[in-house]
């Protein structure tokens, strides 16, 4: 592995939002919020679709001061857009060009599920480390079972220099609890339904990031 570690964040990560489009993304950045992930799926949609949500996203990123939005999997168009980073899972470290991404400058993260896969987002030198699923989700099947918060404070000791987020199945209520067992710094709580499905996702958006401040 290079010894070039991935550039920096440039602020704390605090509460993180797992969006399905730039709709969202725009959102929540006039809502107050500054680390989100675009999760944009690309089954059922058009190349071009994936494409102009990506760049999107970049741009709305780059259009509100320290803003940190980060593209989920579509490493290359986010590359071409200028993204301020990327979010990689462990597949990805197979096929993805991570020395592309290193010389771009962009910010990587990387999704960790056991202690062997988080030494082996560590050899990378990523811009932070992701930790999951913390509890049991419903968003999508995993083959992995729940950290919980005893793992997640081991592990994130263990993640130390890199900023740690914890993700899965973490509702607000909840988001203090995870809060605790980090390392504090520049660690986040990314949370997905949390937000998305509130009844009110502005003032879930506003709790969170209370919340994140502590």
């Amino acid at each position: 592995m290079t010894s070039t570690p991935f550039a920096s964040l440039t602020g704390p990560i605090g509460f993180y939002p797992v969006v399905h489009d730039a709709a969202w993304v725009q959102r929540l950045l006039g809502w107050g919020v500054r680390t989100i992930q675009l999760r944009f799926k690309a089954a059922g949609h058009t190349p071009a679709e994936i494409e102009r949500e990506v760049n999107a996203a970049v741009e709305a990123g780059k259009s509100v001061s320290g803003a940190q939005v980060f593209i989920n999997d579509h490493w290359q168009i986010g590359l071409a857009a200028g993204a301020y980073g990327v979010h990689l899972g462990q597949e990805d470290l197979d096929s993805a060009d991570i020395d592309a991404l290193r010389s771009a400058g962009l910010r990587l993260g990387l999704s960790t599920h056991t202690p062997a896969e988080l030494a082996r987002a560590q050899a990378v030198q990523p811009s932070y480390l992701a930790i999951g699923p913390i509890y049991p989700t419903t968003l999508k099947v995993m083959p992995y079972e729940p950290v919980g918060l005893a793992q997640l404070k081991e592990w994130a000791a263990l993640a130390t220099p890199y900023p740690v987020v914890a993700i899965g199945g973490i509702s607000l209520e909840r988001l203090p609890g995870v809060l605790a067992c980090l390392n504090g710094g520049n660690d986040g709580v990314a949370v997905v339904s949390a937000v998305t499905l509130a009844d009110d996702p502005q003032q879930a958006a506003l709790a969170g990031l209370r919340l994140a401040a502590g």
